[in-house]
């Protein structure tokens, strides 16, 4: 049984290497975002609070084939391999000049979570 994203990208003609391609190039770090983390390190190890004002560094850690084959097969991956996923369609969509997609087109949502009784006394 194929899963929400496999036949999402089959049904808009979209390879999974391609997203990969696209996530390596969203995600690699760029010299501003070693010059973020640089800050934030610097001011850890002298102990003062975290600098303000300083943009979100990207991850660095892109896609890889054997994580888009887990996704494909619709086995469980993580909640930032997920957004990765996402970024790299839209990314995609964009150059086809389409509009973006949500999170929820490409994957199924998990099962609520059960509320841990309160306990009364």
């Amino acid at each position: 049984m194929a899963s929400k994203l496999e036949n999402w990208l089959t049904e808009n003609k979209i390879d999974s290497r391609r997203l990969c391609a696209a996530s390596r190039l969203i995600e690699r770090l760029t010299p501003a975002d070693r010059h973020v983390k640089l800050k934030y390190r610097l001011a850890r190890k002298a102990e003062q609070p975290k600098p303000v004002g300083l943009a979100k560094p990207h991850t660095g850690r892109a896609l890889t084939m054997p994580t888009m084959g887990k996704a494909l097969a619709g086995q469980v991956v993580s909640g930032p391999t997920k957004s990765r996923v996402l970024r790299a369609v839209n990314r995609i969509l964009e150059q086809r000049k389409k509009s973006p997609i949500t999170l929820r087109d490409l994957f199924d949502q998990p099962p609520p979570k059960k509320k841990a009784a309160a306990s009364e006394e």
